[in-house]
């Protein structure tokens, strides 16, 4: 046993010298340690969690903290100074991070270490961190009591949030063949946008109602709960383009910026970093050093490719079959012009998954996990081949091995509603586990339900209610099942969870029966209430009609 304690620390202390041989390097990161160290990535991750119950990311950076401690207390340099030289190129990041791991801002490091130690009271980060962690959880309640208690559209506080929404662009062209170009430039920025944890970005389907609306900023403000709007317009010309953008914060209807951009074509990418990063700085949003490095890779250098890929996602997000169909040939284009074009490859596997997504029969699952794989191996940060494969493993059953891709995917676009609301669906369905599934119901909600066409409004309500009649709180499950049901009547997965409640609420067992075949009647292909309802006969042990009904299923 002693030996193999030897044998760890040794790891361990290997590591460290490693990681502050490279301190100052803000790009020595978990793949490059891997590589130093000879071990592969996964087997590096698992074994830093089981000796510090950290990842290693977060090991990584608790090094560079603690060095940065002992060089402040140096008091020979300045806060920039030291937040350089142990790799963090944002000064305000740095203060940021220091400020969560020791509780105080790095200025006051030398102050605070003397009169701690003089009062007997040295702070330990561990400590501080179990005080975090029950804070999290009394936050998390009263999170979730608040929410019980405001209904959706209620006011809600957002003074001071860093909240925005990217409203539709609109094509200044009489040609509109153009718009595919603006809808394009629209979509790179808010997802640039949506890679900043320290932004509440609203998705692009909530803001799509809003393209041809006539209500003013304030009214809009007051429905989505935002305090910025970002208006856009342009258009191509010849070998140009010209982008009218303005930032406008809600209070206010006023403008914070505006600016016009005439741009070479060959200049697109560019031009859209920079109005990612210009919008990012007018709001004091602080932008981690590894989301700049995401937010400035280029999805392709091929303007023909990038042309395409922009054809295929104009039409996969008119979100009908048609239209998936449609969009496949034009990134297949894409990367035929481009064989490294990650985001097409990951948007072909994207469109197959949705394809497949409705039948029993699943067909596409070798392309699917294909492409996926394609975007993966040319852009394994890249938040839509993390999607791409887990909706393969999703697609195969394998719902475990789905989770981690999610939740990097998470991790690297925070604002995402399409991965919150698969985690949903996840820890309700699949991997059940309710304290997750409310976390992931309410932080869909947070992308704001107002703004949602009313099918994706009733499928997050549907998921809010869940989570609660899970939790016991069954007339709150009931008011939001009702929520869901009057943003879409024919949301049947709404009408199976508002069975179960009614069941709650009356122990009816028989009542609960005919509320399912009544839905399972207004769609007899709904393998999930026809197995419901065989189940219901079985537990009154009419096994003669459960076995119809599981025939059926078979």
């Amino acid at each position: 046993m002693s030996e193999l304690h030897s044998r760890e620390n040794d790891f361990i202390r290997k590591i460290n010298d490693l990681i502050e041989e490279h301190i100052s390097d803000e790009n020595f990161g978990v793949s490059e340690l891997a590589g130093e160290i000879g071990m592969s990535r996964s087997n590096l991750l698992r074994k830093i969690k089981k000796l510090t119950n950290l990842s290693v990311s977060q090991y990584i950076s608790q090094l560079r903290l603690k060095s940065a401690m002992e060089l402040l207390k140096q008091d020979s340099f300045s806060v920039s100074e030291v937040s350089y030289k142990v790799g963090f190129s944002s000064t305000s990041y740095f203060t940021k991070c220091f400020r969560e791991f020791y509780g105080y801002p790095p200025g006051e490091a030398g102050k605070r270490e003397e009169k701690d130690i003089a009062s007997g009271q040295e702070k330990r980060p561990l400590a501080r961190r179990n005080v975090l962690i029950a804070g999290s959880v009394l936050l998390f309640v009263s999170a979730a009591i608040l929410f019980i208690i405001l209904k959706p559209g209620a006011s809600v506080k957002t003074k001071g949030e860093k909240s925005i929404a990217v409203l539709p662009f609109k094509n200044d062209s009489n040609d509109s063949s153009n718009i595919y170009i603006i809808n394009g430039l629209m979509e790179s920025i808010l997802n640039d946008l949506q890679k900043i944890e320290d932004l509440r970005v609203i998705s692009r389907t909530s803001v799509e109602k809003y393209r041809n609306t006539s209500l003013t900023i304030t009214e809009m403000a007051r429905e989505l709960k935002v305090n910025y709007f970002v208006e856009g317009s342009g258009q191509k010309i010849g070998d140009q383009i010209l982008l009218n953008i303005q930032l406008i914060e809600a209070s206010s209807d006023g403008h914070l910026w505006a600016e016009q951009y005439r741009r070479e074509a060959d200049d697109i990418f560019f031009l859209q970093k920079e109005v990612s990063k210009k919008i990012a700085h007018e709001i004091e949003a602080i932008i981690t050093p590894e989301e700049e490095i995401r937010i400035k890779q280029l999805p392709t250098e091929d303007l023909v490719a990038y042309d395409y890929f922009l054809r295929g996602q104009d039409l996969f997000f008119q979100w009908t079959r048609e239209g998936i169909l449609e969009s496949i040939p034009y990134f297949q284009k894409a990367i035929q012009q481009d064989p490294e074009f990650a985001h097409a490859y990951a948007d072909i596997a994207i469109a197959y998954y949705t394809l497949d997504a409705l039948f029993a029969e699943k067909i596409f699952a070798d392309s699917i996990n294909h492409y996926a794989d394609k975007a993966l191996l040319f852009d394994a940060q890249l938040a839509q081949s993390l999607i791409a494969k887990s909706f393969y493993y999703m697609n195969i059953g394998a719902y475990e091995k789905a989770v981690p891709y999610l939740e990097k995917a998470l991790e690297y676009n925070p604002n995402s509603a399409l991965v919150i609301n698969t985690l949903s669906d996840f820890y309700a369905s699949y991997i059940p586990n309710t304290k997750k599934y409310l976390e992931y119901a309410l932080k869909g909600v947070e992308l704001d339900i107002a703004a949602h066409d009313s099918v994706e409004a009733s499928f997050i309500l549907l998921h809010v209610s869940n989570a609660l009649i899970q939790s016991g709180f069954v007339d709150e499950a009931e008011k939001y099942i009702g929520f869901s049901l009057h943003y879409n009547p024919d949301n049947l997965y709404a009408e199976q969870v508002k069975a179960y409640i009614i069941y709650a609420k009356s122990g009816d067992l028989g009542q609960t029966k005919e509320l399912l075949i009544e839905t399972l009647e207004r769609d007899l292909s709904r393998l999930d209430v026809m197995q419901e309802v065989g189940k219901i006969y079985y537990y009154q042990r009419d096994y003669e009609r459960s076995w119809i009904y599981y025939k059926k299923f078979l």
